[in-house]
């Protein structure tokens, strides 16, 4: 792979990965369950078979094998309602730490004056907690087209880095004058 480069090829994977998750944010969630189904899948099967195989050796049968193979066919045949429950775990998360947040400013109005730009940060956060549990299947989408519009701008910026310093990368990597002075000493000893 000497005439390949990592640039490009990053930059391909990436434009790909952020049109994919831009035109389809709801597939997107869902192949990612099964993706996450399979990791579950694939070393509970390789831990029963390794049972079946070794049985002679009086091995015991292999029951967080069985729960993660269990868990990883609901995983794979369920995908929109575990997308959906993610949404709302997370969307949970989002309500409970803004609510933290404003306590927290609450609380150090005691002692000192908080302004109330402080507040916005929290608010927000509160805010799309409330939005992903009442909205879960737009906020989905939503945070999917956010990652794939990034990854779009990581993508252009990583092609336009590749076209603009390709070009003027050395043919041969230069030796530091400190390299020399190290092999010189080497050589003397």
């Amino acid at each position: 792979m000497k005439g390949l480069s990592y640039s490009l090829l990053r930059a391909v994977c990436a434009l790909v990965l952020g049109l994919v998750l831009v035109l389809f944010p709801d597939q997107a969630a869902q192949y990612l369950v099964i993706t996450v189904g399979c990791v579950f899948l694939v070393p509970s099967l390789v831990s029963i078979i390794g049972y079946w195989v070794g049985r002679a050796n009086g091995l015991h049968f292999p029951l967080l094998g069985l729960g993660s193979l269990l868990f990883g066919l609901w995983l794979i045949i369920m995908p929109g309602f575990f997308a959906d429950l993610l949404t709302y775990v997370l969307g949970f998360i989002l309500v409970i730490g803004g609510i933290q947040q404003i306590a927290s400013l609450a609380s150090a109005r005691q002692w000192m004056r908080v302004p109330v730009g402080f507040y916005v940060i929290p608010s927000l956060i509160l805010l799309a907690g409330l939005f992903s549990l009442f909205y879960p299947l737009e906020a989905r989408s939503t945070v999917f087209i956010i990652l794939g519009a990034s990854s779009l701008v990581y993508a252009l910026s990583e092609l336009v880095n590749w076209l603009g310093f390709s070009r003027r990368r050395p043919k041969m990597p230069t030796s530091s004058k400190a390299d020399s002075n190290i092999e010189d000493a080497q050589i003397v000893d």
